[in-house]
């Protein structure tokens, strides 16, 4: 059976020489014996693959001293509660940007702890757009500001920060280690790890150091940065076979030349679709063309009503995944890291095809 282009949003696809690799290694990792998803996790060769993982990642995004980089569990929503939990202790309030639905999700289980300020919004424009940095109503008293620089469902991207004296936290579950950052300008920055990173079931949390001391004493102890810090992420079992091929990711990107290399190909990548999209009368791309998304492209037919054929015609060309999120229907294609060029070029020659026979 051939591989397919996987188009999903995530779980998403994961380089080809990465699963080879975990293939020779699954039964015996290293003259081990056994396999990572057998050993302890607190043997020496689990200890040195957590090691490597972080040594790797502080490496590819040039993460300082001082900050602090946790492997946590629940996927990135529960950082949504766990958040606030930590960060709000002795502040009143927290801001929040709203750029659409997991912005929307990441307000709503801020307002179970803190009152949470809405500094912008572009719900009125069907989160098609990012609000105005400059007209942003911030309260510079309050915990930090949080934000979602790639919303995955809708598609919007943005690379800006405001400007703020707030620790801005964001949620980069779709965009790290896809483009050049500058970790130090943010406070805390987390991200599930299934998209660009690895399976299902780990997320990264980088957190600068003089955050952990907001943590309580009376959270539970699994919850607490600060805890799981002082622990190095194992105050339970960590989902290790997860850490696993995190750290065979961050390897392989390595290998093509780092995150500054993998940009340039995602830039490329996102170029050539969004042309083709924009050249044709069939296919339209709802975002505001300043804040379209690298990684996550959604585009919608001219005629509704061939929707569920494009899905069955293109998923029987090898190309799956394609159907946009339940809430707002359309396509979507998810052009992670993991996606090569040819992937893309493969899919804009099925939806010219398409377009021929049906527009």
């Amino acid at each position: 059976m051939s591989r397919v282009y996987n188009f999903c949003s995530g779980p998403a696809a994961l380089p080809e020489a990465v699963l080879k690799k975990a293939q020779s290694e699954m039964l015996d990792w290293h003259g081990a014996g056994v396999s990572v998803m057998e050993m302890s996790h607190r043997s020496d060769e689990f200890m040195s693959i957590l090691a490597s993982a972080k040594a790797r990642l502080s490496r590819l995004l040039n993460v300082s001293d001082d900050y602090e980089i946790l492997f946590v569990q629940g996927g990135a929503s529960t950082l949504f509660s766990q958040i606030p939990a930590n960060l709000v202790n002795g502040f009143d309030s927290a801001c929040y940007l709203d750029t659409g639905a997991w912005s929307s999700k990441a307000i709503k289980e801020a307002k179970r702890y803190t009152k949470v300020n809405v500094v912008g919004s572009s719900k009125e424009q069907n989160y098609s757009t990012v609000p105005d940095f400059s007209s942003l109503n911030l309260d510079e008293s309050a915990a930090y500001l949080h934000l979602c620089p790639n919303e995955t469902i809708g598609g919007v991207e943005f690379s800006d920060l405001p400007e703020t004296q707030l620790p801005i936290v964001a949620d980069l579950s779709s965009t790290i280690l896809s483009r050049k950052i500058d970790v130090s300008k943010y406070g805390m920055i987390y991200a599930g790890a299934q998209k660009n990173v690895g399976p299902a079931g780990v997320v990264i949390c980088i957190v600068r150091k003089d955050l952990l001391a907001r943590s309580s004493d009376d959270l539970p102890s699994v919850w607490s940065f600060a805890n799981l810090a002082a622990n190095d992420s194992m105050i339970n079992t960590p989902p290790t076979f997860a850490i696993y091929l995190a750290d065979l990711v961050f390897e392989w990107l390595e290998a093509q030349g780092g995150v500054e290399a993998i940009e340039e190909i995602n830039i490329r990548k996102a170029k050539a679709l969004y042309d083709f999209i924009d050249s044709s009368a069939f296919y339209s791309n709802p975002v505001d063309p300043a804040f379209r998304s690298r990684m996550n492209v959604p585009f919608i037919l001219a005629d509704d009503s061939l929707d569920a054929l494009f899905i069955r015609e293109s998923e029987e060309a090898g190309l799956r995944t394609l159907a946009g999120h339940r809430s707002v229907g359309g396509m979507r294609a998810s052009i992670y890291n993991a996606m090569p060029m040819e992937g893309v070029v493969a899919l804009i020659d099925f939806m010219r095809d398409f377009e021929e026979r049906h527009g």
